[in-house]
């Protein structure tokens, strides 16, 4: 007898809120990244490129890049993670489009909207981990490129964030790209101190 008993697992209607609260962050999160012209990691960073360099709709930008991905979600997560992270990632897609024309962001503080944006960001992705879900993209790569061959995921999520944000150079001025970075630091920071191996049961 270990005195642990395993946690209960989140009913489907608590999946289902908890993926809408999760994708509603994320994309205010977005939305404060998009009025301060600075950008994510990941394929939202991603995203955030195409929707600078030539104006493409972040929301459609982000939910094309990622269907590519759900291939191997299927295969090295299973269906219900991928069927999860394809509703979460479907409603960031929409919320994004929708959330500027419902949000008029006159004025804002660069420096308050990486932070803000990036500990919203965080805090969102931590509700969709919690309930079996993500945002996809290179996230979900990371994660298979760790089980399949001994690649650290965290590594792999640092090298490609590291990839976009040299990228974004050539597209967004230098101040951007550092506040992107510190959008980084506050999203990083959400995950690391609140999703430790251990410390929470709860899935």
């Amino acid at each position: 007898m270990t005195g642990l008993e395993s946690p209960p697992r989140h009913t489907r209607f608590e999946d289902v809120v908890a993926i809408g609260i999760g994708s509603l962050q994320v994309s205010l999160g977005l939305t404060l990244f998009q009025a301060a012209g600075v950008l994510s990691g990941g394929t939202a960073g991603l995203a955030f490129l195409a929707h600078y360099a030539v104006g493409w709709p972040l929301g459609a930008v982000f939910f094309a890049i990622n269907l590519p991905f759900y291939v191997l979600a299927w295969r090295g997560m299973g269906r219900a993670f991928t069927i999860k992270t394809f509703i979460a990632v479907a409603t960031v897609s929409m919320l994004a489009e929708l959330l500027p024309g419902w949000i008029t962001v006159g004025s804002i503080s660069p420096v308050f909207a990486a932070i803000a944006g990036g500990l919203l960001l965080g805090n969102g992705l931590l509700i969709l981990i919690r309930h079996r879900a993500s945002l996809g993209g290179i996230g979900v790569m990371a994660v298979v490129l760790q089980e399949r061959r001994g690649w650290r995921a965290g590594h792999v999520q640092l090298a490609a964030d590291a990839a976009i944000f040299t990228m974004a150079l050539a597209i967004v001025p230098a101040i951007g790209v550092a506040l992107s970075l510190l959008g980084s630091v506050a999203l990083n920071m959400v995950i690391s101190m609140n999703h430790r191996d251990g410390r929470y049961m709860g899935f």
